[in-house]
């Protein structure tokens, strides 16, 4: 595959991991569904929540997300693109528009019927960023 190749699919990737996020933020449950895989496995992960398997339990998940009053509406930033053959997978960050991202986030997708489509998505809360630089005695890789 040549470099023009590649560049193309990483675009057609960003591309449609926006479209994820702008479904996301129109609250538009048809397009989330047109998103996913229907033939591969399926498996998403919500901030805080357990994993969600299959597409039935996924797109339900969805849907009660996407009609949720109070579901935050989602712009992403540091968006990498990572091509593994027929997958790929997208981390990005993800956060209200004009305030520092508070989720980081990764979209796994896979070729099916000739197009990308989601088969996994986990995004998890990311830890709280710390004005200075840690003090000489703190452990920079304790959690608590």
């Amino acid at each position: 595959m040549s470099i023009p190749d590649v560049v193309a699919i990483e675009d057609d990737l960003r591309n449609i991991n926006e479209s994820f996020y702008r479904a996301f933020r129109t609250r538009d449950v048809l397009a989330m569904e047109e998103l996913w895989a229907r033939d591969a496995p399926v498996a998403c992960v919500h901030p805080g929540m357990g994993v969600v398997r299959g597409r039935t339990e996924v797109m339900r998940s969805w849907k009660g997300i996407l009609q949720h009053p109070n579901a935050p509406v989602l712009h992403t930033s540091q968006v990498e693109v990572h091509v593994l053959g027929t997958t790929a997978f997208v981390t990005c960050l993800a956060g209200r528009e004009g305030q520092d991202p508070r989720i980081v986030a990764t979209n796994i997708f896979t070729m099916e019927d000739g197009g990308w489509r989601l088969v996994h998505h986990h995004a998890a809360p990311l830890a709280a960023r710390k004005a200075s630089k840690p003090a000489a005695d703190e452990d920079p890789f304790r959690f608590n």
